[in-house]
């Protein structure tokens, strides 16, 4: 499993090569560290959000491989969201976010 360095610096390089989200998530990774993300600027602040995920780190390498159905996941508990509106608005460019952590 990733350290939320690793993980965080693959998300920085995903999110840096990618379509810009053009809103702000945070990846609260339940009591293992924050993952930020506004546009390519990717830190380990607990900054404010327009949508927070809310995810363990097991479950956020899952959902990047396609091991972990988001679906259920979400159902189940395992994923939070604050936002589930916007959260489904983002949903390909997060699930490329998620795969860039793998």
């Amino acid at each position: 499993m990733a350290t939320l360095a690793e993980l965080t610096e693959r998300i920085r390089q995903a999110a840096a090569s990618g379509d810009s989200l053009g809103r702000t998530v945070k990846l609260d990774l339940k009591g293992e560290g924050i993952i930020h993300v506004d546009g390519a600027s990717v830190t380990n602040d607990d900054l404010a959000a327009d949508l927070t995920v809310s995810v363990s780190r097991t479950d956020l390498e899952r959902l990047g491989k396609g091991e972990l159905d988001p679906t259920r996941a979400l159902m189940s508990g395992r994923l939070r969201l604050s936002d589930m509106g916007l959260a489904f608005s983002l949903q390909p460019r997060i699930q490329a976010l998620f795969e860039g952590a793998v």
